[in-house]
């Protein structure tokens, strides 16, 4: 575990990260100005009956006492009950995050696809019509917002050519996958264009390096100096960018999906804020909380493999 980057005192140290977490998103939500009682009322409100609603739900009991409540429900791993389903928030969960798990991973593959050919084209045509091209078109993609991205998305590629769906998730692998496509490449458009710049800028460092020089007047061709030697060494700082983009990625899934009418964790966020479902929020996010850590703890592992010399300097 120490060659790669891991130990048990820095695991442990996630542990107070994940409180903290859960601290924050129960004081956060409180915050939001708005009674759940109201919200689960709706027409029907009347003082008597919200006060019995707040009774009933805990939410006149001291704040110490409602965070306690709530971590003992994250122990249990139910997280409570949700107030606008009226099911435990873990079955919610296990339901809702396959399609943003599923978004992440095909956004995350895509963007290899994007990012990998044209970063190193980028770099070996260095200042030719590819690599002004992309730089242009990325930038552009960066500074626009993703909801705009996909909205420009739905009304080309779903309204007027038709050739994807504007929204829902399908029916099987294939139908999920076909209605991600316009999600995913919304997402990825702005992913890319930081990973591309990361790939074009450290393949030009290598390309510049003696051990590529020396090797070019051995004879050996083009293709193979760029696969065996400046490929690997451009890839590893390459994936730690990729690593903490991907964390932010997840954040990005929360209006895209919305954007897209996907069923996942996003969705299922800006609902439970709306209508004041604590037990929802402080769930969600704790969730996206665990997998943006399991990221970067998993980044740092693959740093390591793919540039061996971080782990013998931690081992000394």
């Amino acid at each position: 575990m120490r060659n790669l980057g891991l130990s048990w005192t820095r695991l442990a140290n996630l542990v107070p990260v994940l409180f903290g977490i859960t601290l924050v998103s129960f004081v956060l939500i409180r915050l939001v100005p708005g009674d759940p009682a109201t919200q689960i009322l709706g027409n029907r409100y009347t003082p008597e009956a919200a006060e019995q609603i707040r009774s009933s739900l805990g939410l006149n009991d001291s704040i110490l006492t409602q965070y306690g409540i709530f971590l003992r429900s994250v122990f249990s791993g139910s997280f409570g009950e949700s107030y606008q389903y009226h099911r435990p928030v873990g079955e919610i969960l296990l339901d809702r995050v396959g399609p943003s798990l599923l978004l992440v991973a095909v956004t995350a593959v895509l963007c290899t696809l994007i990012s990998l050919p044209l970063g190193v084209l980028a770099a070996v045509r260095r200042g030719g019509a590819l690599d002004q091209g992309t730089r242009v078109f990325f930038t552009l993609g960066y500074a626009l917002p993703a909801f705009l991205i996909g909205i420009v998305l739905i009304l080309v590629f779903g309204l007027k050519l038709g050739w994807f769906p504007i929204g829902g998730y399908g029916t099987g692998l294939g139908g999920h996958l076909y209605h991600l496509v316009l999600p995913a490449v919304t997402l990825a458009i702005p992913f890319s264009t930081v990973l591309v710049r990361s790939l074009r800028a450290s393949t030009i460092t290598v390309l510049e390096s003696d051990f590529v020089t020396i090797a070019r007047l051995k004879g050996i061709s083009a293709w193979s100096v760029l696969a065996r030697h400046v490929l690997r060494n451009a890839i590893a700082p390459v994936a730690v960018v990729f690593g903490v983009n991907l964390a932010f990625l997840v954040g990005g899934t929360v209006v895209i999906e919305n954007v897209f009418s996907i069923p996942g964790m996003g969705s299922l966020l800006v609902g439970a804020v709306a209508t004041r479902d604590y037990p929802v929020v402080q769930a969600v996010s704790l969730v996206l909380a665990v997998f943006v850590l399991a990221v970067n703890v998993l980044t740092d592992v693959v740093h390591r493999l793919l540039d061996p010399r971080l782990a013998v300097a931690v081992t000394r």
